[in-house]
């Protein structure tokens, strides 16, 4: 049996790359290189006499590079949430917690406040942690 593979979108080479770059960009060496740079340039002032070009030089050049990083690091921390969103589902439907709590990230902000102001009350009353779930499970599912 043949396995073909599909042609990849533009999407998912993007967050290839951005996935990549970030692996490259988040380490010590991208980090002590960029202090070289800037050092390199500080070194060249008196040489350039701290010109106007000489100082646009790094004004243009960390401009371009923090514009760029932004949309990578973005990409980055998405597909990340994304992920921890799923995983989190996926334990949440696995398990005994309520099944209300799936897909919270899309809940509105009222909803949200509802959670927030329940485990507040709880938190309040001091109910231990079996306890309140037990609670809660019980008010949502009907007696059987």
């Amino acid at each position: 049996m043949e396995t073909r593979l599909k042609a990849r979108s533009g999407s998912d080479r993007f967050q290839r790359f951005a996935t990549r770059a970030s692996e490259r960009f988040g380490n010590p060496s991208a980090f002590l290189l960029a202090v070289a740079v800037v050092l390199t340039w500080l070194v060249t002032g008196p040489i350039f006499r701290f010109s106007d070009a000489w100082q646009l030089v790094i004004n243009t050049a960390t401009t371009i590079v923090t514009f760029l990083m932004v949309f990578l690091i973005q990409a980055t921390q998405n597909r990340d949430a994304r992920a921890i969103h799923l995983k989190l589902d996926e334990l949440i439907r696995s398990s005994k917690a309520r099944n209300v709590f799936a897909d919270l990230e899309d809940a509105s902000e009222a909803e949200i406040a509802a959670f927030r102001e329940e485990f507040r009350r709880l938190r309040e009353k001091g109910v231990a942690a079996a306890e309140a779930a037990e609670s809660a499970r019980s008010a949502i599912e009907p007696e059987k």
